[in-house]
């Protein structure tokens, strides 16, 4: 009995670790961008495209080419989203590219999206 009551309050334990360390992915984040020790990547921004081609274009100007589950994105499109999954590229390079006004694009691999706003914010659509 003593077992099952320990197993049960490590369980509990580890789910409230589990769901402490993705409460709030973007804190301290000024870009709209953050990282976890996972790689996984949340990125906030303007979805675009159609037919299953969907970029995301981040608050700092970068681009993302999405992939993976995108099926739910095309009722998003012209929407303030936030996108959360695994990039591909070199983010160093891409935000060296966006602050010289070039135009660099990452692959984000879609994992997980929230709606934000129906309107994307001014300063995302440039």
């Amino acid at each position: 009995m003593h077992r099952l009551l320990m197993l049960g309050l490590v369980l509990v334990a580890l789910s409230i670790g589990m769901q402490a360390q993705y409460s709030n992915p973007q804190s301290g984040m000024a870009s709209g961008q953050s990282q976890n020790m996972a790689g996984t990547k949340t990125v906030e921004g303007c979805l675009h495209g159609s037919n299953g081609s969907y970029t995301l274009t981040a608050k700092d100007g970068t681009m993302y080419q999405l992939s993976g589950d995108t099926a739910k994105l095309a009722e998003h499109v012209g929407h303030e989203v936030q996108i959360t999954g695994m990039t591909s590229g070199s983010s160093a390079d891409s935000t060296a590219g966006a602050a010289s006004g070039g135009t660099q694009q990452e692959t984000l691999e879609v994992k997980s999206m929230k709606h934000i706003a129906k309107t994307c914010k001014a300063a995302m659509s440039q």
